[in-house]
């Protein structure tokens, strides 16, 4: 069919089958497709959506665009996590290692930051000498001998999601629910899962902040990721606070070290954690029972196995040896410290997550445009958390900064980010549903 014909048909409301879907995206593969006729059709799609076969097809066409990797050397059940992204979300860098450590492999393609949000390869670029973009032998290799490794997206592996992205994201065409489903799984079918759970997020930090949005969205992906053939749960997730209470890059990998290793551990970060831990564990088979499942990924992370997985995946991608052991001599940091000062006495009872992560952004620790270097030093720690009793003068949070005006800036955006009143909040638990497949 000529592209044209494609659009017009979805541009009127029609149903595309399989087999013109299939075409319509080795298009977009080899170039026959141009730029225009994909933004005619993820506008057309916007604005008419997509069923659930024809999302189905689409997601299936972009994971066979490029190479979907087998993993027959690997014993393992082959298990991955997605998060919809939010700030303070490190968690992958636990739950990789947690989830090897009782069992599982863990082919984790991860993302850049987007927006407000952080990305946790982005995280990963603050450890000197990690290979987040390796060719596939290397990525194998890792997964074989360690049973991790989190690593991007490389050019074999959906290269038309990188193409279509990209159109997206300069037309106006992101938020489609369908769109952003068949762009999520293609990435992460064509990793060769056994079975996914993905991490939606809602609320005030979050990349869709209603959650009965945010509830569509995770009830969509679930449903494409079984029509496709890979087993899936969700879980939705508070993010109307930052996850853990770091914000920014080096910083966030030093709060994951120092989770991994029972130095520091966030609450609500510790519960969201182990919750998509359980759930990676029944999802692929290893336990029937989710409170065994719990147990088994307290128990990688308490005797401390989790972090020696963390430590070897760190080192076989390229990071240094000691990197666990000494994480404050390789992470960088930055020159400007200073704290933000509760304004009166009270009790925290609301954060405005996305002016948190914006902060970061503006620090330098995000991108303004797709091709900005990102200042992984910067950023926010230190974070109170929605209920902390504070009395006036009370740090707030540290924010790390390159120089004096970025500081003050983000020094200003953290205080208005909160609210102190003197009535205590009623705590929101930080897993909100889980989502079956």
């Amino acid at each position: 069919m000529l592209p044209q014909e494609f659009i017009r048909q979805k541009r009127d409301g029609g149903t595309l089958s399989t087999e013109t879907i299939a075409e319509f995206v080795r298009g977009i593969t080899d170039a026959s497709v141009t730029d225009a006729q994909i933004s005619a059709f993820a506008m057309a799609v916007y604005f008419n959506g997509l069923n659930a076969d024809e999302t189905v097809a689409l997601t299936l066409a972009m994971r066979d665009s490029g190479d979907v990797l087998e993993w027959p050397e690997i014993e393992r059940p082959i298990c991955d996590k997605h998060s919809t992204g939010g700030v303070g979300d490190n968690v992958s860098l636990m739950l990789a290692p947690i989830a090897t450590a009782c069992g599982l492999a863990v082919p984790m393609i991860s993302g850049r930051g987007l927006g407000h949000t952080g990305g946790t390869l982005d995280k990963m670029d603050s450890i000197p000498g990690y290979t987040t973009q390796p060719d596939n032998a290397l990525f194998r290799k890792t997964v074989d001998e360690i049973g991790c490794a989190i690593i991007g997206q490389t050019a074999d592996l959906a290269p038309a999601d990188k193409r279509f992205y990209g159109v997206r994201d300069v037309t106006a065409t992101v938020e489609s629910i369908q769109l952003i489903t068949a762009s999520i799984l293609s990435k992460k079918l064509a990793a060769g899962l056994g079975s996914l759970v993905l991490d939606v997020k809602f609320g005030n930090g979050a990349f869709m902040a209603d959650f009965d949005k945010a509830k569509e969205l995770a009830q969509t992906l679930v449903r494409v990721a079984n029509g496709a053939g890979t087993k899936t749960t969700a879980l939705m997730t508070d993010m109307n606070e930052p996850l853990a209470s770091a914000a920014g890059n080096a910083v966030e990998v030093k709060n994951a070290v120092e989770f991994l290793t029972g130095r520091h551990r966030d609450p609500r970060l510790e519960t969201v954690t182990l919750a998509l831990a359980a759930e990676m564990l029944v999802v692929s088979g290893i336990d029937d029972d989710p409170a065994i499942a719990l147990g088994r990924a307290r128990e990688a992370l308490e005797t401390g196995r989790a972090a020696e997985i963390f430590g070897r995946m760190v080192y076989r991608l390229g990071g240094p040896a000691d990197f666990v052991e000494n994480y404050d001599n390789h992470l960088a940091s930055a020159p400007l410290t200073a704290s933000v000062e509760a304004p009166r006495d009270g009790h925290v009872t609301a954060i405005r997550t996305r002016a948190i992560g914006v902060a970061v952004v503006e620090l330098g620790g995000g991108r303004r445009k797709r091709e900005d270097e990102i200042d992984h030093a910067v950023g926010i720690t230190g974070l109170q958390p929605v209920g902390t009793s504070i009395a006036k003068g009370d740090p707030l949070a540290l924010v790390h900064a390159r120089d004096e005006a970025t500081l003050e800036a983000a020094r200003e955006a953290v205080l208005a980010a909160y609210d102190i009143a003197d009535e205590k909040p009623e705590i929101r638990k930080p897993v909100a549903e889980r989502i079956p497949g």
